[in-house]
């Protein structure tokens, strides 16, 4: 097999799932509970967590445990504006999760103004757009840190910077999901910020959401427990042990990590740059985890199962899209052909030379196959 698909899951990583299974047979007490069993478990999920404020630079006591990013980023933008008790502007761009549309209609949908602020050719938030939209009537702006499809990634700090300027009370919110464990990130550049284990090699149900400590959120839901206000219940500690391994192993060597998948992209672009119907949807911003392109002649589900046939696994738009039309893509380049056939490769430090060299000697045929099939 050869997974290309890295930017919807990861493959968990053994010691990340040995950790989950040791934190499963050997602290069996539940967090809240008084007796030995319970503070021994307690005591680990406190160390945990503490782990991973430090592998953020973040004070733990501002991070929340979630069942994943799509939770955290209702959590992030329901939750913070519930706090405000007042209704106004809300400001995302063109490029963010589905996750963050759905959530906006809803708060459309009880009286707030969504506002899309545009992107320049490149993909980076236009400044001066941003400036011109923020006022006082601005309550939260929700811009991802890196876009799940082309891989763009956002001068956060500079954002802010805009923002704070011009409403210094506006909330600043940013997906990570797609940045963390894969370039290096700082979560002081937001007042909240989302992210998900799932993505750099850890277990499925588990996020979590920071927030700046001078950010107040409602309750989401409702019940008893002492260590998490906003979602009630016994936490999930196995999962949380797992978190802080999978994040502890995900920022070692990151810089060297992110060059190696530099090289596998530049390796595939210079393969297929030269296709007369193929256009790599790719800016100077775009992390070199995500490869996204464009075949004008084929449609990109008959391609990836093609693929598929051949064991080979990667995706057409984000896995939580809607259609088959990307949308990042679309607001990139204001190009609906070009948007409708895509597929995105996503590669990771484990993705081998060999692998890459197996791939492409697969694409060629099945293009091929497949262009000739509609040239009949």
């Amino acid at each position: 097999m050869i997974y290309l698909d890295y930017s919807a899951t990861t493959p968990v990583l053994h010691d990340v799932l040995d950790s989950y299974i040791k934190t499963s047979k050997n602290f069996i007490g539940n967090v809240n509970s008084i007796h030995l069993l319970g503070t021994k478990s307690k005591d680990l999920m406190i160390n945990a967590k503490r782990q991973i404020g430090e592998l953020l630079n973040v004070n733990d006591k501002n991070i929340i445990f979630t069942s994943g990013a799509t939770e955290a980023n209702n959590i992030a933008l329901i939750s913070s504006l519930k706090a405000l008790n007042k209704k106004g502007e809300i400001i995302v761009s063109k490029l963010e999760h589905p996750s963050i549309y759905e959530i906006c209609k809803y708060l459309e949908k009880i009286g707030n103004k969504i506002i899309f602020v545009e992107n320049t050719s490149e993909g980076v938030i236009d400044f001066e757009d941003l400036k011109n939209k923020v006022n006082e009537n601005t309550l939260l702006v929700s811009i991802c840190c890196v876009n799940s499809e082309i891989g763009i990634r956002q001068p956060l700090k500079t954002i802010r910077q805009i923002i704070k300027k011009e409403n210094k009370n506006v909330i600043f919110h940013s997906d990570f999901t797609q940045a963390l464990g894969k370039v290096p990130v700082n979560f002081n550049d937001v007042d909240l910020a989302t992210a998900t284990a799932h993505k750099i090699y850890g277990p499925k149900g588990i996020g979590l959401l920071y927030k700046n400590e001078n950010i107040k959120l409602a309750p989401y839901i409702y019940g008893t427990d002492k260590f998490n206000n906003f979602i009630p219940g016994t936490p999930p500690l196995p999962l949380i042990v797992s978190f802080s391994k999978a994040l502890r192993l995900a920022l070692k060597d990151l810089t060297k990590k992110e060059e190696y998948v530099k090289k596998l992209n530049l390796k595939i672009i210079d393969h297929i740059k030269n296709f007369d119907n193929i256009k790599i949807n790719q800016t100077k911003y775009s992390i070199p985890h995500i490869l996204n392109i464009t075949l004008e002649s084929i449609k990109s589900e008959t391609f990836v199962h093609a693929l598929e046939e051949k064991d080979i696994y990667l995706s057409t738009t984000t896995a939580c899209s809607k259609g088959n039309e990307s949308t990042s893509v679309l607001a990139l380049y204001k190009d609906k052909k070009r948007a409708s056939s895509t597929i995105r490769i996503s590669l990771s430090y484990l993705t081998t030379n060999e692998e890459i060299k197996k791939f492409l000697i697969c694409f060629d045929d099945i293009y091929e196959k497949l262009n000739n099939l509609k040239n009949i």
